[in-house]
């Protein structure tokens, strides 16, 4: 399918494609993966880290650890980020950083940061769920048809 595409664009487009391919960055996609898993391991090993402490001093059960400890990663990620310690560990992991909930707290705290000169009103609160804002509105909205469905099958289906 993209050769046929190439074949269709003129003689300059061609060649500039063929041009800019061989001058290409090679990604170590291999080294990436590694990093990404290592560094999205150890942040979820922080994770339980977190759970255990609220399970064994706080008094929580381990089904009712997991707000707090979500919570608490949160709020470390946007403390990070506030400090630009996050955007490094970022850089230098990519999705690793990025696919656990740190990263929606890293989405989150980037833009407030980003738009703060327009003031707290119009800058940081209106912008700062601009990303973060379909995620949560998806999430509340999968929550609620789960629910319903959930709902319906206890109630005609008996389990």
């Amino acid at each position: 399918m993209a050769d046929k595409k190439k074949k269709n664009l003129p003689p300059a487009a061609q060649r500039y494609q063929t041009f800019a391919k061989h001058r290409e960055v090679k990604r170590p996609l291999l080294i990436n993966c590694i990093k990404a898993f290592l560094v999205g391991g150890f942040i979820c090993f922080i994770g339980q880290i977190i759970s255990t402490i609220y399970v064994y001093f706080f008094g929580f059960t381990e089904q009712t650890a997991g707000n707090p400890t979500v919570a608490t990663l949160i709020f470390i990620t946007m403390f990070l980020t506030g400090f630009g310690v996050y955007d490094r560990i970022g850089q230098f992991a990519g999705a690793g950083s990025t696919v656990p909930v740190t990263g929606f707290g890293n989405s989150v705290i980037s833009a407030a940061i980003e738009h703060r000169s327009e003031g707290f009103i119009l800058g940081v609160g209106g912008n700062m769920f601009k990303l973060a804002g379909p995620v949560i509105v998806y999430g509340v909205f999968s929550a609620f048809v789960i629910a319903l469905i959930k709902t319906m099958l206890i109630k005609w289906g008996g389990i």
